[in-house]
């Protein structure tokens, strides 16, 4: 489509919309026309898309008509409502909530590991969960030169990953924290739980739900996300993974402690390294001698992944143990999402 595409983006005033916009405005991808769609709350506020100001609009089925590609961050229930009127319209959609992530015909997509399943939608791209996204970008490239056995991760997230309002209740937090005050404590650990507990100065083991199986809902995704991406299979028992995932008191920017084996008892940390350093999307932080690892406070605005701490098991040849940063609002939202629009358009599958 030389003259560009009319792209939509659904959500658009939240966190993660208003990064889209900012990315699509740094991509490869041929505007035409932009349309900003968002509750009917947000309608009527202006947004800049390059030097354009654009208003926003509010939601409806009739919002799609002549819509190339959907980019929507607003809500797993927004989503199940409006992407299939999308699509019933003629757009793709690029999903970035857990709404079609599990569906077996939706591709769930972290353009560096599994692009290649792009020609098998049918209308919707899910985007993986943010701690996911960030992991397999620093893991495929050791799955590829060495192999992958098995993954147990902890995350360190932070409070953005729970939207623009749980950034402000930490914020909050920290200033009554620090005023000598109550803190008030609203959404953490999760907005619809009985209880809720303070976030700044503190550690939260739970984000989303806590499964009956003991397991949050969010280490449930990074399981089976992992699995999905990897293997094309969110039940194959090819890896195994496990997951704690924890709250941490960081506006932005997740990190993640990794353990792996890679069932290959000769392999290097010096092969890790090479591996990471040549592959796209991730960079190499790794300098002990001068205490050079990634952090949070400088992983922020930046699409790439970090990965650094890469250190060989001494207990268990073949296994391994690194440290991963990326910032959840870009490569674990925003960005993924608009990259997966781009190789959308340079496969042609739009």
């Amino acid at each position: 489509m030389s003259e560009g595409y009319t792209v939509a983006i659904l959500g658009a005033t939240g966190a993660v919309g208003t990064r889209m916009i900012q990315q699509l405005a740094a991509s490869t991808i041929p505007v035409a026309r932009l349309k900003l769609l968002a509750s009917q709350r947000s309608a009527g506020k202006t947004l800049t898309f390059k030097d354009q100001q654009i208003t926003v609009e509010e939601t409806t089925p009739d919002s799609f008509d002549g819509v190339d590609i959907v980019l929507a961050s607003a809500g797993g229930s927004v989503s199940k409502k409006f992407l299939p009127e999308a699509v019933k319209r003629g757009a793709v959609c690029v999903d970035n909530t857990s709404a079609f992530r599990m569906e077996p015909d939706v591709p769930l997509v972290v353009p560096e590991v599994n692009e290649n399943v792009l020609p098998r939608h049918h209308g919707i791209i899910a985007n993986p969960n943010c701690s996911t996204i960030m992991m397999m970008v620093a893991l495929e490239p050791i799955r590829q030169a060495v192999g992958l056995k098995q993954i147990i991760v902890s995350t360190y997230q932070a409070a953005s990953g729970a939207g623009q309002t749980a950034l402000n209740e930490l914020y909050s937090e920290a200033q009554d924290y620090l005023d000598h005050k109550d803190m008030q404590a609203e959404i953490f650990p999760t907005k619809g739980e009985p209880k809720h507990y303070p976030l700044a100065f503190n550690l939260l083991p739970q984000i989303d739900v806590l499964e009956d199986n003991y397991y949050s809902h969010e280490e449930w995704k990074m399981i089976h996300e992992t699995k999905k991406i990897m293997l094309d299979d969110m039940d194959a028992p090819d890896i195994k993974v496990t997951a704690t995932c924890v709250r941490v008191p960081v506006p932005i920017s997740h990190g993640e402690s990794i353990w792996i084996d890679t069932g290959d008892p000769d392999a290097t940390v010096d092969e890790l390294r090479a591996a990471i350093d040549a592959a796209p999307g991730v960079v190499l932080q790794d300098d002990p001698a001068h205490q050079v690892y990634p952090q949070p406070i400088n992983a922020t605005g930046k699409r790439e992944t970090f990965v650094g701490r890469i250190r060989a098991d001494l207990e268990n040849p073949g296994a391994f143990n690194l440290w991963a940063v990326s910032d959840n609002l870009l490569k674990g939202a925003a960005w993924n999402t608009v990259q997966i629009a781009e190789r959308l358009v340079a496969q042609k599958l739009v």
